[in-house]
């Protein structure tokens, strides 16, 4: 959630008039803004995958600005925000987990049926490669600065980053990136290119590097070698 349950609440506090207005009502920037505000506080609170009654929450705040009616006792309220709080964190905490065991089902498959594949060759860390051009310079060690155009996308094809597409390769000391590419990039030679496949241990493991690579996430990479020191 971006904001918090009580800020959320505040929030519609300004603008909780607006509430059963129609889109096509809304007559200057004020009322814009204030239904933009309405459909930002809905859309975090439909994502905690708690039902809610709209009225009935509209009416807690008017009761609460006439100070009349009110029908929890401040402590009473602050039970049941707290148990809402706790609940919509344990659902969070359920998506994630059912996300990150799909992940992690999804790259085992892929690397499974991929290391079949016509040219991939496995290392025993589970590194998979593919040679889209050899090289005829040095080779690297873990110390060596090289300089590289790359290519990196999700297992749906996503291209979450690319120097390419930048126009500018970029260097880096091989001993400082991800354990796939420090691994992969000593098979190579000044001038080759690779594929690399790369489990998600290889790569950003369970965090993963938001917000474009989730958590357990295998990752494919293009990778030239144009240089090294």
């Amino acid at each position: 959630m971006k904001l918090s349950f009580i800020s959320m609440l505040s929030l519609i506090l300004l603008w909780g008039p607006l509430y059963g207005q129609k889109a096509s009502d809304l007559q200057n920037k004020a009322d814009s803004l204030s239904y933009a505000l309405g459909m930002d506080i809905g859309t975090n609170l439909s994502r905690t995958g708690i039902e809610l009654d709209p009225e009935s929450l509209y009416q807690g705040l008017v009761d609460a600005l006439e100070g009349e009616n009110v029908k929890f006792t401040p402590e009473q309220k602050k039970q049941l925000i707290q148990a809402f709080q706790q609940e919509a964190q344990q659902i969070q905490q359920q998506k994630a987990a059912e996300k990150a065991a799909l992940m992690q089902e999804e790259g085992k498959i892929f690397l499974a049926e991929n290391r079949k594949a016509e040219g991939v060759i496995e290392t025993e860390s589970g590194l998979q490669y593919k040679v889209l051009k050899e090289g005829d310079g040095a080779t690297p060690t873990a110390s060596s600065i090289v300089k590289v155009h790359y290519e990196g996308r999700l297992l749906d094809e996503t291209v979450f980053d690319s120097s390419y597409k930048r126009g500018q390769p970029i260097e880096f000391q091989l001993s400082g990136v991800i354990k796939g590419w420090t691994e992969g990039l000593q098979l190579m030679r000044v001038g080759a290119k690779y594929r690399l496949y790369i489990p998600y241990d290889l790569a950003y493991g369970p965090n993963g590097s938001p917000p474009t690579i989730p958590g357990y996430a295998t990752l494919i990479f293009d990778v030239e070698l144009l240089d090294l020191r």
